[in-house]
């Protein structure tokens, strides 16, 4: 019950992040990330900075020192799906649970969490695109949810098509409040999609179908945020015990153990198989089904403080050859992160167009954990999650694509909603000064120029009081040789902020006439295409 009930509160609050009609985003939209010591330890280590609220995840390491490992077992909402998944698997593909003691492929986690570690000592914030939280938040938020909203949005439509019903009562009187409630409260976003969602689905279906061959595969093996909270509770008060007298070696304490946290030892007694004997305190979760799984209730778990008569922990065994070489692989690691000589600093991508507020992209990389909260409270939908845009470093996290959404002038969401600051909170007035882009037309595409047809959708649709598009008649010749006048649309970079409204109401939708690209961007005083005067170029 408590598992499902942090479930739901992740989703309540995933749901409830969205940009307010009136005010600002409510800080409770991140919660679960102030509460999240990787983070925090991640980017102060590759930021040199906390960002407001991390202290909160002091809480989680006190009671991990404390209690052990509980956040995994009782509180993470990833943690909880798959063990919800590993039961639904056993169900579907039932078959005897065997005995699970500690595997030392369990020590792989470890190993993962130095070596991001090392890397984000030199910047690089790579871990966090694997913390838990993070995954399950993105996930969900780029594919579960325009997944479900597409489904709703098909279903009902469907429905309201055939209008099926008997005699006087219609289907639809059940539909259409249900699609309006869901429209205007859940999804709000009409018809939101991100790029890459399928893959991130895919990411995550992947880990969860692993747990038919290891429950809590991910937990077990991969998790690096596990593996952390695993350092912190190496001598918890909260301890297992095992009354010998009583045991008998069965291991049916053993096949329910969520963390597989114990070692079995041959047992001198010939009327006992084997024993529990060491308990590992960094792996188990404290989730108490080894004590429910015994019945001659030789397993139990009492608060102690650590020293004489307490109950034994057997350490992890991480070797220094093996630390070294997870430290040395997170060095080679950052050699393919930055051989590309956009991650160099010498050169731009065009396409990746940051959120007003973005710091410059080296700070940016270096805080930005990729958990698309700034993408879900986005009203248009306009910020997705780059792919290679960014480089390796800058997988998935937030870039405009003017041509699904643009930058409303009015909206700070994104900013408010950042939980490591990465994104710096703006008021409207400084929000609409910064720069994010440039518009440029295609003379090619656009209709003025290519066809000698009036079209002035971009300027009457662009957001600046004073207009940053504006129109110059010429004289063009008709296909009878003759000359008509033609308003040519122009685009004054001094006012343009790259919002990308006038890409997004182009009327070409495959590839628009006007195209807003990185450049003229505040953050990089280099990507300046427009001189100033004084300039001695």
């Amino acid at each position: 019950m408590v598992q499902i009930a942090f479930l739901l509160l992740f989703g309540g609050l995933l749901l409830a992040a969205r940009r307010p009609v009136e005010g600002d985003v409510s800080p409770l939209a991140g919660a679960f990330f102030l509460f999240d010591p990787l983070l925090a330890i991640a980017t102060w280590l590759a930021a040199h900075a906390l960002y407001a609220g991390a202290l909160w995840a002091v809480a989680t390491i006190l009671v991990t020192l404390i209690a052990g490992r509980v956040f995994c077992g009782w509180i993470c909402p990833l943690g909880t799906l798959h063990a919800a998944a590993g039961r639904l698997l056993r169900w579907v593909w039932p078959g005897r649970a065997p005995a699970q003691p500690w595997s030392r492929w369990q020590l792989a986690k470890y190993l993962l969490l130095i070596g991001f570690l090392v890397m984000a000592v030199f910047g690089t914030h790579w871990v966090c695109v694997f913390d838990p939280l993070v995954l399950l938040y993105r996930t969900t938020a780029a594919a579960l949810l325009p997944a479900s909203q597409w489904a709703m949005e098909a279903g009902t439509t469907a429905v309201y098509r055939a209008d099926p019903g008997i005699g006087p009562l219609r289907l639809t009187s059940a539909t259409e409040p249900a699609y309006a409630f869901l429209r205007d409260h859940v999804f709000v976003v009409p018809k939101q999609a991100f790029l890459g969602g399928s893959l991130l689905f895919a990411l995550l279906a992947i880990t969860l179908a692993a747990n038919r061959y290891r429950p809590r595969f991910w937990c077990r093996y991969l998790c690096p945020l596990g593996a952390l909270l695993g350092l912190f509770a190496w001598r918890p008060w909260l301890r297992r015990s095992v009354r010998e007298e009583d045991c008998n070696g069965c291991g049916l304490c053993l096949a329910p153990c969520h963390g597989a946290a114990a070692t079995v030892a041959p047992s001198a007694d010939a009327a006992r198989r084997s024993a529990p004997r060491d308990w590992l305190a960094s792996e188990c979760f404290a989730c108490m089904s080894c004590t429910e799984a015994c019945r001659r209730e030789a397993v139990g778990f009492g608060w102690t403080l650590a020293g004489r008569g307490a109950p034994p922990v057997q350490s992890i065994d991480l070797s220094k050859r093996a630390v070294l070489g997870s430290a040395v692989g997170g060095l080679a690691a950052l050699g393919l992160f930055h051989i590309s000589p956009q991650s160099r600093g010498r050169t731009y991508h065009p396409r990746l167009i940051r959120p007003p507020g973005a710091r410059p992209e080296r700070e940016f990389l270096a805080r930005c954990t990729a958990c698309g909260l700034c993408m879900k409270v986005c009203p248009t939908g306009g910020l997705q999650p780059a792919f290679l845009e960014g480089g390796l470093a800058g997988l998935w996290t937030p870039r405009l694509v003017p041509q699904i959404g643009y930058c409303d002038p009015n909206c700070t969401a994104c900013g408010q909603a950042c939980p490591t600051e990465a994104i710096v909170r703006l008021d409207l007035e400084q929000k609409q000064k910064v720069r994010i882009g440039l518009a440029a037309f295609d003379t090619t595409r656009c209709i003025p120029y290519a066809y000698g047809r009036d079209c002035m959708v971009c300027e009457e649709h662009c957001p600046i009081p004073d207009k940053a598009i504006y129109a110059v008649e010429v004289e063009v010749p008709d296909r009878s040789g003759g000359k008509k006048m033609v308003k040519q649309p122009h685009v004054d970079p001094d006012k343009c902020v790259g919002c990308g409204v006038c890409e997004n109401v182009c009327p070409y939708k495959d590839l628009p006439a006007i195209r807003v690209s990185s450049a003229n961007e505040s953050r990089h005083p280099e990507n300046q295409p427009i001189l100033p005067e004084d300039s001695p170029y």
